[in-house]
């Protein structure tokens, strides 16, 4: 076993103010002696180490400056006098070489010691980048980033760039559909609109046609058809109720007119009967091409006979008060095909006559 030897002392920093004086020509300190004047009370607990700990002491010691050293180098032994270090021969031929320690060797020496603590790394698997680049990933890493710390700021950054960018998109699709949606929903109002206006346009021009078509077959049977007499004023219309007339109610159209006025075939026809008829006095009968049947009541005279046939217009008789009357009137009444009486008024208008 090493023997402890004790460390050389250093060169006491006393100066000439009270602890010593320092001889120039031998080159060495003189002894000081302290007084009871000079010397303060010792308090507390200070001692002074003796000699015979201080290997044990030393050992802890170096121990402790390699593990302060290679911890980042809080703390250093520089400032501090020469330690002579002794250990067992067993335990210092065990103990690893501090430069080859990782993080170590480079704050120890220089670029040898360096690439030393490089290549111990690397042979025991142990990453030689500084404590701070934990955490960064390959690609940053190659990207040139040291920084554990601003890699993952930058990692925040980028996510909550992201994040904001994915709303943005997000609210802008949203914006878009809603667009999409109004254009949309105004293209088929517009549309709605358009097609409703061209279905009235078509509609009122379907009408107008109709009702052309309409003008055009009532002037024509307009110029087929005419009024049984000219200069008249109506006086009674069917169905009028009243003790004048035997059913209670009145059967046709009277158009009270002077004596003598010519009565004309309403249509062309056949003249079906012609001839005294009890209270209508002289009546002439028009049978139509459809079955209609024409009575002309109350004349005084008549111009056709059974069995001829006439033509729109043509005069027939005349205008009298013959029959059960009250004045000179030409009653006028209209029968279907089957027998029934209808409105003489409502029948001629059909024809496109204005009575």
């Amino acid at each position: 076993m090493a023997s402890n030897q004790p460390a050389p002392e250093a060169p006491s920093p006393f100066t000439a103010d009270g602890f010593g004086t320092y001889d120039d020509q031998a080159g060495s300190w003189e002894e000081w002696n302290p007084t009871a004047e000079s010397v303060r009370p010792v308090r507390g607990r200070h001692r002074v180490a003796k000699q015979r700990g201080l290997a044990r002491s030393s050992t802890v010691l170096g121990v402790g400056v390699i593990a302060a050293v290679g911890a980042g180098g809080m703390a250093t032994a520089q400032s501090k006098p020469p330690v002579s270090i002794s250990l067992p021969d067993s335990f210092a031929d065990n103990l690893p070489d501090a430069k080859s320690l990782p993080g170590i060797g480079s704050l120890l020496g220089g670029d040898e010691a360096a690439a030393a603590a490089a290549a111990s790394a690397t042979s025991t698997g142990v990453a030689s980048a500084p404590l701070t680049s934990a955490g960064i990933t390959t690609a940053e890493a190659e990207q040139g980033s040291t920084d554990a710390g601003e890699a993952l700021r930058a990692r925040i950054l980028q996510q909550a760039e992201q994040q904001q960018a994915s709303a943005d998109a997000e609210a802008k699709a949203a914006q878009e559909a809603k667009a999409a949606e109004q254009a949309a929903a105004e293209a088929k109002k517009q549309q709605d609109a358009a097609e409703a206006k061209i279905a009235a346009e078509k509609k009122a021009a379907e009408e107008a046609a109709k009702m052309k078509a309409e003008a055009e077959r009532l002037a024509r049977l307009a110029a087929s058809y005419a009024l049984p007499t000219s200069s008249y004023t109506i006086t009674s219309t069917y169905g009028q109720a009243g003790t004048m007339w035997a059913s209670g109610q009145h059967t046709g159209l009277d158009f009270a007119a002077p004596t003598g006025t010519p009565v004309k075939a309403v249509h062309g026809g056949t003249v079906k009967s012609a001839g005294w008829s009890g209270s209508y006095g002289y009546r002439t009968v028009l049978e139509l091409e459809d079955g209609t049947e024409i009575w002309y009541c109350h004349q005084s005279s008549m111009d056709v006979v059974a069995g001829q046939t006439v033509t729109t217009g043509d005069t027939i008789g005349r205008v009298g008060a013959t029959g059960n009357v009250t004045g000179p009137h030409l009653h006028l009444e209209v029968h279907t095909a089957g027998g029934s009486g209808i409105d003489p008024m409502a029948w001629l208008t059909g024809k496109g006559l204005s009575v």
